[in-house]
């Protein structure tokens, strides 16, 4: 049993990229088979795999990584022999190497599996240095690199910092050059984009410029899905280097909400004037801002729904889009365990309004 697949999923294609490299000889399959599969999900998807594997009637060792199994290692070992927890670039291969070779899984760290009924946990395994590893096989399919992990911020509904921990790491830049050929055009995943090269705190301006400077001349999107940057990040210098640099005309904005109350109370770290000035500063530079909002956060009132309302009005008024996310608890954060409130109807028309105009996009509220 000593074939390797990993299983195919279009939205988990990302952080697959970056392990295959890891795994040689390993492909890509879209349902189970026999060998050791490997999945890396996120919560909105476990339900369903669970079922897939539940139903699985393959000689297969199962392997589960990624923000769900992460966070819930306990739920996962019901369902998978093994779960890796958090980074897997230097867990997996360790894994797979033991049990290929008939060793004692117990002894590589970073990982939980079932043992008389109950997890067992090893060691924990400390986060990586990321250029000592390839941010994805050039061979696969790829539509952007990862150049940081973790954040310092603990916004109560966001898994990044506890799955990559509160120290901003980066790929270096003679690396992220190196990669950046084998895109066809240049799109960085970050938790925020601005915040390269620095403590995810205090900007560092030389290093994003440095950076742009040190990219193959072509389509280079920075600011932009599946990045976003925090809106205090935004001035007029590094929108002046984007223009110089860079093809992207939106810039994605992380506002989450309108009111400021609710922002202190999910632990923003940033005011309610930081979006607007941040997003003047946008237009004012030739960019359309694409602010993000969460909708039906658990700690909010009607009172701040109304003040996300007249503040997504205000930025469309300018020029600016909205994009839409309805709350989902996930575990490990500080709201893991809250419901999200209701959306006022007056809120649904506007934003219903606002995307047949092409200003809206997303989900605001429950399907």
């Amino acid at each position: 049993m000593h074939s390797i697949h990993f299983r195919y999923f279009r939205n988990n294609m990302q952080s697959i990229a970056a392990l295959m490299p890891m795994i040689p000889g390993a492909d890509l399959i879209r349902q189970p088979c026999d060998g050791i599969m490997i999945y890396s999900f996120a919560t909105p998807q476990a339900s369903s795999i669970f079922r897939e594997i539940e139903c699985s009637s393959t000689r297969s060792i199962f392997i589960a990584g990624g923000p769900h199994p992460s966070a819930r290692p306990e739920e996962t070992t019901g369902f998978f022999d093994y779960v890796v927890i958090g980074e897997g670039e230097k867990t997996l291969p360790e894994l797979i190497h033991v049990l290929k070779n008939g060793g004692d899984v117990s002894q590589v760290k970073g990982i939980a599996f079932e043992k008389n009924g109950s997890a067992v946990f090893t060691e924990r395994r400390e986060n990586v240095e990321l250029d000592d590893h390839p941010p994805f096989h050039p061979g696969v399919m790829h539509s952007s690199m990862e150049i940081s992990r973790g954040c310092p911020f603990n916004c109560a509904y966001c898994q990044t910092p506890r799955l990559f921990g509160h120290r901003m790491r980066h790929r270096s830049i003679d690396t992220i050059a190196k990669y950046a050929e084998f895109l066809k055009d240049i799109r960085f995943t970050s938790p925020n984009a601005f915040a390269y090269g620095s403590d995810g705190i205090h900007m560092r301006i030389e290093k994003i410029e440095s950076l742009l400077k040190s990219l193959p001349r072509r389509d280079i999107f920075f600011g932009t899905f599946p990045s976003e940057v925090r809106p205090e990040f935004i001035n007029d210098r590094v929108l002046e280097l984007v223009s110089e640099y860079c093809a992207n005309i939106t810039i994605s904005m992380g506002g989450q909400s309108g009111s400021q109350k609710t922002l202190d109370r999910i632990y923003r770290g940033h005011t309610v004037d930081d979006i607007i000035i941040g997003a003047e500063k946008c237009l004012e530079h030739g960019f359309t801002p694409v602010v993000d909002f969460i909708f039906g956060i658990p700690v909010e009132t009607e009172e701040d729904q109304l003040e996300t309302q007249r503040l997504i009005k205000y930025l469309t008024g300018k020029g600016g889009k909205i994009h839409s996310h309805y709350f989902m608890p996930l575990p490990g954060t500080a709201l893991e365990n809250s419901a999200p409130t209701k959306l006022s109807e007056k809120i649904n028309k506007i934003m219903g309004e606002l995307a047949l105009h092409g200003k809206a996009t997303g989900g605001w509220s429950k399907v």
